[in-house]
């Protein structure tokens, strides 16, 4: 567990770029030691140089090593030849071990089926999807959800078909070749770019747990394959391979990810091909060791309380308790520096979000009150009725005069418009005392309006009585001559302004 706990805490450095830095120097180190292993240990590629074979080859940088090539002996007719551009790879414990495949071209199909049927396959894992950018990066070598599908004299049917989740695709294929029938289990990883990697480790994880289930104890080997079948292939063997080191207590003091990554190139080649998924493996393999030491701790803490004796499982629990909570905080650091495209959920203010659409005016306190203190707000998704949140103080709203006069009008000089003033003014309290809302309530003798300012102007003239009333808007209103022989007041001889 101490190997553990040491390695989870060199995941998170005081200086991230110091952390990116040794990732990258120790990518370097293993392309460059790539060279040196491929010459000392005399690996050659001469079987997919061979003219009859280039064409069977996806990529024609990528051909397997003749020493760990996979060979094909099953033959379904006379033109089958014994290659296809695919490697072994060993695992951690001698009854695990993979096969390591480019994703297969149209003229392979019934290559693929023969290899599978050949080294009794009950596990496919597909790192890629059929088109990537606008390429295509595998063929189809299964068939439609309720459908059957021959390839050569392998009949293929998928007769179920599931996402546990939106980043992978699981299939149970059942094959028959003649009066044979087998089955096999298919996951498909969506989520992870060409020469790239995945935004989390959890949906990889995830799916890796759910294909060692479906394995079981078999000893055949498990295939993987993406489309050249060594960047992302080599990143899921790895990460297998060291969970299979965990389960069976092999890490040691000496662990490295990078010894691990130089023994699979040994055997396919450009295994982990950029240096961003040897990054990734990182973050699993440390996301991995934070797992089995929070595991260990519940059982240590367990184990306490019911003061039974601890079993040999975590005999090193025993003699040093765990310290996980130093471990979580590293792990997180580390996460967060490496996984730094991981979407994250937008933090919105909220004053941005919710919107007042046409709520009502309200009516304003009397001048005995006492204004609610400025500081506090109010949305629009606030529970109704909470005594805390004053609606009438914090919603301003400009909205037009009414069209029909009041019933009772107050005086001319007391009148108070709903006038827009700047922009950053708000509605104030009847005393005209500005608040920092963002407009303001004004009286006439206050406020002049300009050819600026726009206001409704209702015509008062069908409500009056009187054409002449005090307040009318004065248009057509001539003095009638008085009757009588009295002559008219001077002031009446123009009209009134």
């Amino acid at each position: 567990m101490e190997h553990l706990s040491r390695f989870v805490g060199q995941m998170s450095l005081a200086d991230d770029s110091r952390a990116e830095g040794n990732i990258s120097s120790e990518y370097i180190n293993i392309r460059a030691q790539t060279s040196i292993v491929k010459k000392d240990f005399g690996l050659t590629t001469e079987a997919g140089a061979l003219k009859e074979n280039v064409k069977r080859n996806r990529y024609r940088d990528i051909l397997p090593y003749d020493q760990t090539r996979v060979p094909l002996t099953l033959l379904t007719n006379e033109n089958d030849y014994d290659y296809i551009n695919a490697s072994f790879i060993k695992g951690a414990t001698e009854t695990k071990k993979y096969i390591a495949t480019q994703g297969p071209l149209r003229h392979t199909l019934v290559d693929f089926w023969r290899m599978i049927w050949q080294y009794d396959v009950k596990v496919i894992i597909m790192a890629c999807r059929e088109i990537e950018m606008g390429k295509k990066k595998c063929e189809r070598y299964w068939t439609t959800f309720k459908e059957t599908t021959p390839f050569g004299p392998f009949i293929v049917s998928n007769f179920e078909e599931s996402s546990p989740n939106e980043e992978v695709v699981v299939r149970t294929l059942t094959v028959r070749y003649y009066e044979e029938t087998r089955t096999i289990s298919q996951f498909q990883y969506t989520a992870w770019p060409d020469h790239d990697i995945p935004y989390t480790v959890y949906g990889m994880l995830g799916m890796m747990d759910m294909a060692r289930k479906d394995q079981g104890n078999n000893a055949n080997p498990v295939l993987i394959h993406c489309s050249a079948g060594c960047g992302r292939t080599g990143v899921i063997c790895a990460l297998d391979y060291v969970h299979d080191l965990l389960v069976t207590k092999q890490i040691k003091e000496d662990f490295s990810i990078m010894k691990i990554v130089l023994e699979l190139r040994r055997q396919r080649p450009s295994a982990v091909q950029t240096k961003e998924q040897y990054q990734f493996l990182f973050s699993a393999v440390a996301y991995m060791f934070e797992n089995a030491l929070r595991s260990a701790e519940n059982i240590y803490q367990n184990l306490t309380k019911s003061n039974q004796p601890l079993y040999d499982g975590v005999a090193s629990v025993k003699t040093s308790p765990p310290t996980t909570s130093a471990s979580a905080q590293t792990l997180a650091k580390r996460n967060s520096n490496v996984q730094h495209r991981l979407p994250q959920p937008r933090q919105q203010k909220m004053n941005n979000t919710y919107a007042v659409v046409n709520k009502s005016k309200q009516l304003l306190p009397p001048a005995s009150s006492t204004a609610p203190p400025a500081a506090l707000h109010h949305y629009d998704n606030a529970e109704l009725g909470n005594p805390k949140c004053h609606v009438s103080a914090f919603y301003s709203m400009v909205k037009p005069k009414s069209r029909c006069p009041p019933a009772n009008p107050l005086p001319a000089v007391s009148t108070v418009y709903d006038t827009a003033g700047p922009a950053n003014h708000r509605l104030a309290e009847a005393s005209a005392v500005e608040d920092q809302s963002g407009y303001e309530l004004v009286t006439a003798e206050r406020y002049s309006l300009t050819e600026d300012d726009y206001e409704y102007v209702s015509n008062p003239i069908k409500h009056m009585t009187n054409i002449c009333t005090p307040g009318s808007m004065e248009f057509n209103c001539r003095i009638k001559k008085p009757k009588g022989p009295r002559d008219p007041p001077a002031e009446w001889s123009h009209m009134e302004r």
